[in-house]
């Protein structure tokens, strides 16, 4: 009757610790162990001795089939994905409309002053070179000139005509205005063609007025125009970098919608035509095999069993049972 006892219970102890010594054989030695110059069997432990392999695999499967590129797109853009990022941008601009805090300041959030103060500069030099070879190279002094004096001859023409109409107005003259009174004075002196002769005399002046009109404004522009240019440029560049986020974006509910709008699209071209890629570069199989091989084997045992202890706690238990159950039928047989 005692063995009915004694041996199930043997059978139990003898399962637990087998099943107990296998699993720790699995990460126990961590290193190989020595005897007279001979490495000992089973040590290291499996998963040292396979770390390499076992890194190498779980970086192909992991690159493979859990974060490839048909199951990042899906995920990345999925609505749950795109409802999240664009609740993100509209907190964002939420904040910023109430951000006090300068330009300069917002921006030296993401990168350091002296590489603001660098880009300000550049970008600022940049544009006056490109403004100022425009202005030099240009035909803008002609533009200006001819635009000033046709301008000029249309007031003059204008001018006479009010001149006589304010003097009719007033009891002086006989009406029809000033110039009709200097085209009446021409025309009694000189006649009809004497008239036409001063109307065309005028007109004649118009064209060396606007060529030396356009080569002084030519001049001044190579000369003057990029310290004119710079000087602005750099007036405006340090106003916009103290200007308040909040004033920045007040009253700027359509133009943030459509920044919004080209974030997410932006967004969605990124995944969906550049993923494979940024994964091709990006090596998840390769990343993962290397992490892994650079992780300690405390360190690595520690997370397994983390993860894992209650599945193996009853793999022990289940050798303790199938010990006990084999010493019960032993006695049985016997």
């Amino acid at each position: 009757m005692l063995s009915y006892i004694v041996a199930p219970l043997v059978g139990s102890v003898i399962g637990y610790i087998t099943n107990d010594i296998a699993i720790r054989m699995l990460f126990r030695p961590h290193h190989a162990k020595y005897l007279f110059g001979h490495k000992l069997p089973f040590t290291p432990g499996i998963i040292p001795k396979e770390k390499g392999r076992i890194a190498t695999a779980i970086g192909s499967s992991i690159s493979t089939h859990l974060m490839n590129h048909e199951v990042l797109e899906k995920n990345l853009l999925s609505p749950e994905m795109l409802e999240k990022i664009e609740e993100a941008i509209d907190t964002f601009f939420i904040e910023q409309k109430h951000n006090p805090e300068p330009l300069r300041d917002f921006l030296c959030h993401y990168m350091s002053k002296d590489e603001l103060d660098a880009i300000a500069v550049q970008g600022s030099s940049d544009l006056t070179s490109l403004l100022y070879e425009k202005l030099a190279s240009s035909s803008v002094g002609d533009k200006i000139a001819h635009v000033a004096v046709t301008h000029v001859m249309q007031k003059m023409r204008h001018f006479g005509s009010g001149i006589g109409d304010k003097l009719a107005d007033e009891g002086i003259g006989h009406g029809g205005g000033f110039g009709d009174m200097v085209h009446r004075g021409i025309k009694r002196i000189f006649g009809h063609q004497g008239s036409n002769a001063a109307q065309q005399f005028i007109n004649a002046l118009a064209e060396p007025v606007e060529q030396a009109l356009s080569s002084n404004i030519n001049d001044m522009l190579r000369t003057n125009s990029k310290k004119i240019v710079g000087d602005l440029i750099d007036t405006e560049t340090t106003a916009l970098l103290d200007r308040p986020m909040s004033d920045l974006l007040k009253d700027k509910e359509e133009q943030t919608a459509r920044a919004k709008a080209s974030l997410l699209s932006f967004y969605q071209t990124i995944i969906s035509e550049h993923l494979p890629k940024i994964l091709e570069t990006v090596d998840i199989s390769t990343i993962v095999e290397n992490r892994i091989n650079e992780m300690d084997m405390v360190e690595a045992e520690k997370i397994i069993m983390e993860v894992l202890s209650k599945e193996l706690r009853a793999i022990v238990w289940l050798g303790a049972g199938l010990g006990f159950l084999m010493g019960f039928v032993n006695c049985l047989i016997l």
